[in-house]
C-alpha cells in the first residue's frame, strides 16, 4: 500500500504571530527582523511588503530601500516557539508520526489511517487556522521529497493579497508526472551552482534531469549525479523521523559595528559558549568538538575547530577552547562584524558525578542554579561577573 505523507508548512509564520500579538499589522508591509542601522536582515516578512519585491535573508537596509514604508518588528523568539510547540500539539492530534524540521514546518506519516489524505490535510489546515489563527500550507504524496516540493508548488502557485492556504495532493503513482515540469532549481539538493552547471546542458527542468543520458549526471557530480537522478524521478524512501538528535549547537552575534577591541571581542565569546552550554544543559547532552566562527567587515568569514580529550557541556571549557581558537587567528586591532560559538561531536552527557574534581562541582551546581534563574526571569536576569564585565 502506498505511504501518505503530509508536509504541512506555516505562511510567513513570524508574521503570522505577530498579527495575532498586534491586530493593527494586519494587511500592512512589514518585516520581522533588526533595523538597518543594527544590520538585521529580513527574518520574515508580510504578504504586503512580498508585494514591494521585500524577500526573507534580504538586508533589512535594500528591503527599506524596495519598500520605504516598510514596518521593522524586532523578533520575539520566545512567542514564536510558543506558537510552534501549539501548532505541533495539533499535528500529534492526528498521528504520533511526526518529523519537525524547523520551528514552522513538518513531516506527519497518516499511512495507517483510512481517511482520504486531501480529507486529513484540509482537517489539519482547518484546526491550525481556527484553534491558533495561523495559516499553513500543505503538499501530500507517498514520500518526503515529493510532498514537501508540492507544498513548495502550492505556495508559489498561489494569487491574491493573503497567505497561500494551499492544498497540493499528488495521488501514488503520478510523481514523475508531478515534478516534470518544475524547474530544476525546485528539486532538493540543486543549489544556484548545480542549476547554472545543468542548463550549461540544456537541462531546465526536472523531468530533463530524469531523462539525462545515462552517465552523463555521474560524471558531473559523482556519487551525487545518481541520488540527483532518483529525486527527479519522485523515488524517496526516507521514512518520517519521530527522534531527532541534533548534530551541534551554536550561537553567533552580528554586531551593530564592527568591533576591534580585544576585551569586548574575549567578553563576547564568553556569553556565547554561556549561550552554547546552557542550551547544550537544557539537552542533557555534552560535545567534544569547539568550534569558532569570525566574519569581516568585508564578509570573508573562517572557522577553526578543535577536538577535546572529553565531551562537556561546561561554559569554562567551551569559552576556553574558543577562546584558544580566537588568539590562534586574531591579529590585534583586527575588526570584526560577527563571532559565533558552536559544539557538535554531541552525545547523552556520560561523565559520572563521582569522577568531577572538586572545583568542576562547584562548577556544575553554579551553572544550575543560572540555568534555573535564566529559565525563570529570562537570559538576562543574572549572569557571572566575567560575562558582565565589558558591557557598558
Amino acid at each position: 500500500m502506498p505511504r501518505k505523507i503530509i508536509h504541512l508548512d506555516l505562511d510567513a509564520f513570524f508574521c503570522a504571530v505577530e498579527e495575532i500579538k498586534q491586530p493593527h499589522l494586519a494587511g500592512k508591509a512589514f518585516a520581522v527582523g533588526y533595523s538597518a542601522e543594527q544590520r538585521g536582515v529580513v527574518t520574515s516578512c508580510s504578504y504586503a511588503a512580498r508585494r514591494c519585491g521585500v524577500r526573507s535573508a534580504m538586508p533589512m537596509a535594500k528591503a527599506k530601500r524596495l519598500c520605504p514604508a516598510l514596518i521593522i518588528v524586532p523578533p520575539r523568539h520566545s512567542e514564536y516557539s510558543q506558537a510552534s510547540r501549539a501548532v505541533m500539539e495539533i499535528i500529534h492530534r492526528v498521528s504520533p508520526l511526526v518529523e519537525q524540521i524547523s520551528i514552522d514546518e513538518a513531516f506527519v506519516d497518516v499511512s495507517d489511517l483510512a481517511d482520504e489524505s486531501e480529507a486529513l490535510a484540509r482537517r489539519l489546515q482547518s484546526e491550525i487556522f481556527q484553534e491558533l489563527g495561523l495559516p499553513s500550507s500543505i503538499g501530500v504524496a507517498a514520500s518526503k521529497l515529493v510532498a514537501k516540493m508540492a507544498t513548495d508548488y502550492g505556495k508559489g502557485a498561489a494569487s491574491g493579497d493573503g497567505p497561500p492556504m494551499a492544498i497540493v495532493v499528488v495521488p501514488p503513482g503520478e510523481e514523475a508526472r508531478f515534478l516534470a515540469p518544475l524547474p530544476a532549481r525546485a528539486l532538493w539538493g540543486v543549489g544556484p551552482k548545480t542549476a547554472a552547471r545543468l542548463e550549461a546542458l540544456d537541462i531546465r527542468t526536472v523531468g530533463e534531469i530524469a531523462q539525462a543520458p545515462p552517465g552523463l549526471l555521474e560524471k558531473l557530480f559523482g556519487k551525487n549525479g545518481a541520488e540527483l537522478r532518483q529525486r527527479a524521478q519522485g523515488i524517496d524512501d526516507r521514512s518520517v523521523a519521530t527522534t531527532h538528535e541534533p548534530k551541534s549547537v551554536s550561537q553567533e552575534t552580528t554586531f551593530s559595528r564592527d568591533v576591534s577591541d580585544e576585551h569586548a571581542l574575549r567578553t563576547t565569546l564568553a556569553n556565547l559558549a554561556a549561550s552554547v552550554g546552557e542550551r547544550l544543559r537544557e539537552s542533557h547532552l555534552a560535545g567534544v568538538t569547539i568550534k569558532l566562527k569570525i566574519r569581516y567587515p568585508d564578509f570573508t568569514t573562517l572557522t577553526r575547530q578543535v577536538t577535546l580529550c572529553q565531551e562537556t557541556n561546561q561554559d569554562s571549557e567551551i569559552a576556553a577552547a574558543a577562546a584558544r581558537l580566537f588568539e590562534g587567528v586574531w591579529k590585534h586591532g583586527q575588526r570584526i562584524r560577527l563571532l559565533g560559538v558552536g559544539v557538535s561531536g554531541l552525545r547523552p552527557l556520560a561523565r559520572q558525578l563521582s569522577l568531577w574534581e572538586a572545583s568542576a562541582e562547584k562548577e556544575r551546581k553554579l551553572l544550575k542554579a543560572l540555568d534555573t534563574l535564566h529559565a525563570r526571569y529570562g537570559d538576562k536576569a543574572i549572569q557571572r561577573g566575567r560575562q558582565q564585565r565589558g558591557k557598558g
